[in-house]
């Protein structure tokens, strides 16, 4: 009488498996994702500046090269401090990507959450520092290399001033990165395991 056989064994299976997770407010178990949207998030921007970078000056080089051939080799340089944001990226996701934490025990023993709530928001900000810095530089490097590749091709004497400009949009792309790992290193405490 009362509850069909199948329907009480369904709820003292989900009774039990319920009873051995130790999830709490300071380790939910929607910590990692956050986690991974910090790798995530500095990957895909860093490369989306990368890519614009490399793309914008490309275009700018390609266009000098048919009047200025033997420039070309000299005008690579935007491109090759665009990849470089990329490669910021990739460091941070790294980092980030390797300090979450997955929960120890499962099958039969307790769920056991290693990762808190602290540190997946930090490797968040982290990755949206990193990324979005490198977006930023990126774009900045390609709008540069594009006119700085035509301006030098007419004027040489610009060459000096161009890459210097580039180097200062190089830097906002090391800032987030500095910031970025700063930010990942941060103790996020431990998780309660009772």
């Amino acid at each position: 009488r009362g509850k069909p056989r199948r329907t009480r064994n369904l709820s003292h299976t989900m009774n039990a498996l319920m009873a051995q997770e130790v999830f709490s407010e300071a380790c939910p178990a929607s910590a990692p994702f956050f986690g991974y949207m910090g790798a995530a998030a500095a990957l895909i921007f860093a490369n989306l500046g990368a890519a614009y970078g490399t793309a914008k000056s490309g275009v700018g080089i390609c266009s000098m090269g048919v009047m200025h051939p033997g420039l070309i080799m000299k005008s690579i340089i935007p491109v090759v401090m665009a990849g470089v944001i990329g490669i910021y990226g990739f460091i941070i996701a790294v980092v980030v990507g390797t300090k979450i934490k997955e929960p120890a025990g499962g099958g039969g023993a307790m769920v056991v959450p290693q990762y808190t709530l602290f540190a997946s928001f930090g490797h968040l900000g982290a990755g949206l520092t990193g990324g979005l810095s490198g977006l930023a530089a990126g774009m900045a490097i390609g709008i540069v290399g594009d006119a700085g590749v035509r301006a030098t091709a007419q004027q040489p004497k610009l060459f000096v001033g161009m890459i210097l400009i580039l180097i200062f949009a190089e830097a906002l792309g090391l800032y987030g990165l500095i910031v970025a790992l700063i930010m990942s290193s941060a103790g996020g405490g431990t998780c309660p395991s009772t």
